[in-house]
């Protein structure tokens, strides 16, 4: 199981961390994850944990949340990072307008700049989008970038122009949820060559262990639904996800 999207730089994990890396590795087929950066220190964090273990990547960005403070010279040091080739992809970057739009023209002056960042790079990005996916769709199709839309909560239509645009499209432990209508909609409709998983953990823990901290261990509850749901083998959905992940990533 490849995990594309984890945060385990979280405190959620603090005192275990080493040791629970190693047994995920180890002892529960985690092949790798991707450690993802929301703001300068936690990006640098990543790297970190990235350059200790040779299966986690980094992911290096500004997380919308980080719009209200943003300054130009956190930019400047995402750039530097992408000088690292561990660094695999900007992000998380998007638009969250879950509790209010107080900041929403800086939220989206910073996506975009992150944006052209990327399309002066090459490098894929990671989009987080909470309440805000047209806004969203609006900023990506401006500019000439691949990446994949993380725990996407848009509808099957806006889905369809996201795969035109060549984005992938993530799952995480919500399309286990009892009240999934719109994950389990996405899930049947996503071509194989596009579709991932993730946990995001510490969040977003897959039925029935929905309240506990996540990890990717985990995982194999989010695969085994999109299984059911797509009519395939667990171990077809595991390669797929793995080989996607692998090649957005440049892995």
């Amino acid at each position: 199981m490849f995990d594309s999207h984890a945060h385990y730089d979280d405190e959620a994990f603090d005192g275990i961390r080493d040791s629970l890396i190693d047994d995920l590795h180890t002892n529960q087929n985690v092949k790798g994850f991707i450690n993802i950066g929301c703001n300068v220190d936690s990006s640098k964090t990543s790297l970190a944990l990235a350059e200790k273990y040779p299966f986690v990547y980094a992911a290096v960005g500004l997380h919308p949340e980080e719009a209200e403070n943003f300054r130009t010279e956190d930019l400047s040091e995402i750039e530097a990072m992408l000088k690292n080739k561990k660094a695999v992809a900007i992000g998380e970057i998007g638009l969250d307008y879950h509790y209010g739009t107080d900041f929403k023209d800086k939220q989206i002056e910073m996506f975009r700049l992150q944006l052209e960042l990327a399309e002066k790079t090459g490098k894929p990005v990671i989009i987080h989008e909470r309440d805000s996916v047209g806004d969203c769709l609006e900023c990506v199709l401006d500019y000439d970038v691949k990446g994949v839309f993380h725990s996407y909560s848009g509808s099957a239509e806006t889905a369809k122009i996201l795969l035109k645009k060549g984005f992938y499209i993530s799952f995480s432990g919500t399309v286990t949820f009892k009240n999934a209508r719109l994950p389990v909609e996405n899930a049947k409709i996503i071509p194989d060559d596009r579709i991932l998983v993730e946990t995001d953990c510490p969040y977003l823990t897959p039925h029935p262990f929905r309240g506990k901290r996540n990890d990717s261990g985990y995982m194999r509850y989010t695969l085994e639904k999109l299984a059911e749901i797509r009519g395939v083998s667990f171990e077809h959905i595991e390669q797929v996800t793995e080989d996607n992940a692998k090649r957005l990533f440049s892995l």
